[in-house]
């Protein structure tokens, strides 16, 4: 039994809002190579037919059009929602524990920060690796067609961004360390090793020897030019205070680690405005779905950016930081909007262009996620055995933050 690829092609084309068969026959009339075969004449079955061009028909890379179908003002509105809501969760926990007066029990300070860390490693696996995956894995239009064909490219480029990361973190700590004199170890930059430092340094102040203390800290002002600002706080809230200058991992290290990681992330921002922005009949279930996918990875972001220790002059950097983030999506959304009528989101070029960028996207949250966050925060701290009921609960939470969002890849 034979099976006409058409009455594949022509459900498909409906589901997203295209015409059909006025579609295929402006194909047929285009010229292009691919347009020598209608696809209401081969069948799956056809010897003649490259399998790569069967896949990329049944996929609507072929003969497809324009997925855009209607609901403007429910469109228009989102990019206010999304926009609000993006930005609202980034700075929520910047404003916790930045503004003096707020405060916060710790408990949901360590909330934020390792649901965040579990946001972004779920982010890197389930909604960029398998969407490049999908873009131009080996099963995909891309992936079984000419040159893309001949080596796994989705791995490769997550693979090649890994290494490239991994050389930038490493060059950078160099020459932070020999520029400035500083040297660091591993769990220098955590919580539990900042506050024993500070106890160990003789502080008079019964405050600020409690275990519970948050300190966010940078190098001495006479090695590396800063000042420090952090939390000063007793065993149960969190509040703004200015520490005292220990030796930890300098400015320039940290933040270009959340750099790396908000410029991943970004790209990945970018791709899901531009897939709102010119949907067809998903959108009511996209819509929902990416205003939780950005709230989380927003709270992420800023569960990041309060534990890095930004020098006086630049402490309105995490608010531009958030902001870059929280404007991306919606951006990309009124651009889609934009171009709504001609853009076609399954386009051979559109497929790759998406492809490579969260295949880079997923390599940059891949080192970020499992060396900068998990490795870092868990597996080389030092005092992590001190408190085994504050440890369970910092676990639980990055396995929430991952299993949640590891739950949304079930619809974007």
């Amino acid at each position: 039994m034979s099976v006409d690829t058409s009455k594949f092609v022509q459900r498909h084309s409906h589901s997203h809002g295209g015409g059909g068969g006025h579609d295929i026959s402006e194909a047929l009339n285009s010229g292009a190579w691919w347009a020598k075969w209608n696809p209401n004449e081969v069948t799956i079955w056809d010897s003649t037919v490259p399998n790569s061009w069967k896949k990329c028909a049944m996929d609507h890379v072929y003969f497809g059009e324009a997925e855009y179908s209607g609901s403007i003002k429910a469109r228009i509105s989102s990019i206010f929602v999304v926009f609000f809501v993006s930005t609202a969760f980034t700075m929520l926990p910047l404003i916790l524990t930045k503004v003096k007066g707020l405060h916060v029990p710790k408990p949901a300070y360590l909330f934020a920060r390792y649901f965040g860390t579990g946001v972004i490693v779920s982010t890197a696996f389930i909604h960029l690796m398998e969407h490049s995956a999908i873009s131009i894995g080996s099963n995909s239009c891309v992936g079984m067609s000419g040159r893309w064909a001949e080596f796994p490219w989705c791995s490769g480029i997550i693979l090649v961004t890994v290494f490239v990361i991994f050389l930038v973190d490493l060059m950078g700590d160099v020459y932070v360390e020999r520029r400035f004199g500083i040297t660091h170890q591993p769990g220098d930059h955590t919580e539990a090793a900042i506050t024993t430092k500070r106890s160990n340094q003789g502080t008079g102040d019964s405050k600020g020897s409690l275990s519970n203390d948050l300190e966010y800290s940078l190098t001495n002002k006479e090695q590396s030019g800063y000042r420090t600002y952090s939390s000063e706080t007793d065993s149960n809230d969190l509040a703004c205070g200015v520490s005292d200058e220990i030796n930890v991992k300098p400015f320039q290290s940290q933040i270009g680690a959340f750099l790396v990681m908000e410029f991943g992330i970004v790209f990945h921002s970018v791709m899901i405005g531009l897939e709102l922005g010119t949907t067809g009949s998903e959108f009511s279930v996209l819509y929902p779905v990416i205003v939780f996918h950005q709230s989380f990875e927003g709270l992420g972001i800023g569960a990041r950016l309060i534990s890095i220790s930004f020098p006086q002059d630049k402490r309105w950097w995490p608010y531009a930081l958030c902001l870059c983030y929280g404007v991306s999506t919606p951006i990309a959304m009124a651009i889609g909007l934009g171009v709504r009528s001609k853009f076609v989101a399954h386009s051979f070029n559109m497929s790759i262009i998406a492809g490579v960028l969260d295949a880079i996207s997923a390599g940059i949250l891949i080192y970020t996620g499992l060396v900068e966050l998990l490795a870092k925060d868990f597996i080389f701290d030092p005092n992590r055995t001190k408190d085994l009921r504050k440890l369970t609960y910092m676990v639980v939470c990055t396995l929430s933050g991952a299993g949640l969002m590891a739950l949304l890849g079930k619809w974007a």
